[in-house]
């Protein structure tokens, strides 16, 4: 198999896949032979450095551009691992990224060179928008793969450490395919708009991967995200799928008026629980419902509200077709992981993804008669805030590397848009005094050592932390003490 040769390669040259809306407000549409043809040459490009083959891991720093799209498809070609990774990232979180990847080259937009020169990479960084990369060389062939040679890379937050990389094989790939035609619902001749910033598991998959195997072009938004100009696109792109965080939707039923998009078919949201009042919004404006859905790093998409069936509020709706899905305990479980065509086939550290046992989630759910599923929390302390997964230990780390901080533990706070945000309980050490001004310079700090959106927005002070006899931070007595005072 390989991904470039039989989706893209093979694809009518002349079929629109790629709408580009770019930073400074240009807009170009691309052909799947204009993506062929490009992505064949940048794949000569990075063969032709020496430093790029079969195997080796390829770092991209670059947002929702083609150059991300067209570096990705010729790693698929040539059978380079990809590592995107999300341009919010700030030194320290690079850094364990080349640490445990160690890719061979690194690909990255100009703008985010500053923050990696500071990581000082051993490995050739590329940057782009550069011409000569994509159109200078001659095209690299397709090489054949096998279903679980590597071809991609993405971290995952843990509780305990630091971020985690899970491998997948080639069969993560034309595996989309499932929740394509079941749960996003991309149809040929569809304009797809997945939101998600590159370097996530969802964007991985929905960007252009799930939309391409169905014969629908992907929409590349490459801004920050503004509920307004959202909308605005939607009518003037007529998106007909879309696919956002849970807190986006509830950004925009809460901040602009929303209005019907005649062309807009699906809509679809994973990533956290959704709120009733949010689909009820949708629903009501554009007689659309919005179906939620699960997944995980490792496994990819296992549930979604079903496609011409009502959708049940706050359910996750039911295991994808033919996904062998249980709730043990409480827990959800995938029961038989070969019955998911997406699961991964590895950590980075050289640990394999279980086989012939069962995977354990990690989240609490419950089912109702009908298989519908509900999520209830973790069964871990991650915390996930408006779709991002934050490991508490990164945000510790970042908080006791100033130099008020003695200790520090890091917990989930509801929150009404976002669904959950950070709370830092902080221990000070002496010569230290507790307040709103050292609570936002604790804030500012946080955003200058990891990625932006891992900030704690609420900072507690406490003369101590409850603990455990062996000294471990004991963050469920934390989340009832807290609990209690808030509001």
């Amino acid at each position: 198999m390989n991904f470039a040769r039989d989706v893209v390669d093979h694809a009518p040259p002349d079929r629109l896949a790629l709408v580009e809306l770019a930073h400074d407000g240009r807009r170009r549409e691309w052909s799947f032979g204009e993506v062929a043809d490009r992505s064949a040459r940048l794949a000569g490009a990075l063969t032709q450095t020496g430093h790029v083959g079969r195997g080796d891991v390829v770092m991209t720093l670059i947002g929702n551009r083609p150059e991300w799209v067209l570096t990705m498809v010729a790693c698929f070609r040539i059978g380079a691992v990809a590592l995107p990774c999300n341009e919010q990232l700030r030194a320290r979180d690079l850094a364990v990224r080349i640490e445990a990847a160690r890719p061979s080259l690194i690909v990255a937009d100009e703008r985010n060179l500053a923050e990696l020169s500071a990581v000082k990479p051993t490995c050739p960084v590329i940057t782009v928008p550069d011409e000569t990369l994509s159109t200078a060389a001659d095209p690299a062939p397709a090489v054949e793969l096998e279903p679980d040679d590597p071809c991609l890379i993405t971290f995952t937050s843990g509780t305990t450490g630091e971020p985690t990389g899970v491998v997948h094989g080639q069969r993560y790939l034309p595996g989309q395919r499932l929740q394509a035609e079941h749960w996003l619902d991309a149809r040929p001749g569809d304009l797809v708009w997945c939101t998600a910033a590159t370097g996530w598991s969802k964007s991985a998959r929905n960007a252009f991967i799930a939309p391409w195997l169905r014969g629908a072009a992907a929409l590349l938004h490459d801004a920050r995200f503004d509920p307004a100009e959202r909308l605005e696109i939607l009518h003037a792109e007529r998106v007909n799928v879309l696919c956002m965080a849970p807190t986006e939707y509830r950004v925009i039923a809460k901040r602009v008026e929303i209005t019907p998009v005649p062309e807009l078919r699906s809509l679809v949201a994973a990533g956290e629980a959704l709120n009733p009042e949010v689909i009820r919004a949708f629903r009501e404006t554009t007689g659309l419902e919005i179906r939620d859905g699960y997944g995980q790093t490792e496994t990819g998409q296992l549930t979604g509200n079903p496609l011409g069936e009502p959708v049940r509020p706050g359910s996750m709706g039911r295991p994808l077709p033919g996904v062998d899905l249980t709730v043990e305990d409480g827990e959800l479980v995938l029961a038989d992981p070969r019955t998911d065509p997406t699961f991964f086939v590895g950590y980075l550290d050289g640990a394999p993804a279980p086989a012939g046992r069962p995977w354990r989630t990690g989240d609490r759910v419950r089912s109702d008669d009908d298989g519908y599923l509900y999520f209830e929390g973790r069964t871990d302390d991650v915390i996930i805030s408006a779709g991002y997964r934050i490991g508490p230990f990164e945000v510790e780390s970042a908080l006791v590397s100033h130099a008020a901080v003695a200790e520090a533990a890091v917990i989930a706070a509801p929150d009404e848009e976002r669904g959950a945000v950070v709370r830092a309980v902080v221990v000070l050490r002496d010569g230290f005094d507790p307040g709103q001004s050292l609570a936002s310079e604790l804030q500012e700090h946080v955003k200058t050592q990891t990625a932006p959106y891992k900030y704690p927005r609420i900072v507690e002070f406490a003369d101590e932390l409850p603990k455990t006899a062996s000294g471990k931070i004991q963050r469920a007595s934390l989340r009832r003490e807290w609990t209690k005072r808030d509001p």
